[in-house]
């Protein structure tokens, strides 16, 4: 089991910037090697992962749509993982979710599985 607690979110001006955190805890954590990511879900979309981070090496992947503006990050004293979102644009807006998928990688894990825990979402809106 991993329990993720989300921080963060809110209403930002275009071009404003923004963090969310993502708290991962549970017995499983420090031995499956999980994929923490950031995924977010517009109306009408389909959900897509934006940024993941692999605990075990810390390696990351970005979504072409986010590349350069937002950047994911682990706490060197625990499992908080953050997500920096810089120069944000109204088509950022969504609902954020913070998920943690255990045995794949970065990419895999944002672009071909489907996460098995997810945190509650935050609600990101970018208008002015």
């Amino acid at each position: 089991q991993v329990r993720l607690v989300q921080h963060g979110g809110g209403l930002v001006q275009p071009g404003g910037s923004l963090r969310l955190s993502c708290e991962a805890s549970g017995p499983r954590l420090g031995y499956d090697d999980y994929t923490i990511g950031w995924f977010r879900q517009a109306p009408g979309q389909q959900r897509e992962g934006v940024a993941c981070l692999a605990l075990v090496d810390l390696s990351t992947y970005y979504a072409d749509s986010v590349k350069g503006r937002f950047t994911i990050s682990k706490d060197s004293a625990d499992n908080t993982v953050y997500l920096q979102i810089d120069s944000l644009k109204p088509e950022d807006t969504a609902v954020y979710y913070c998920a943690a998928k255990s045995l794949f990688g970065a990419q895999a894990t944002c672009t071909l599985f489907t996460p098995e825990y997810w945190g509650q979402g935050t609600q990101v809106t970018v208008s002015s």
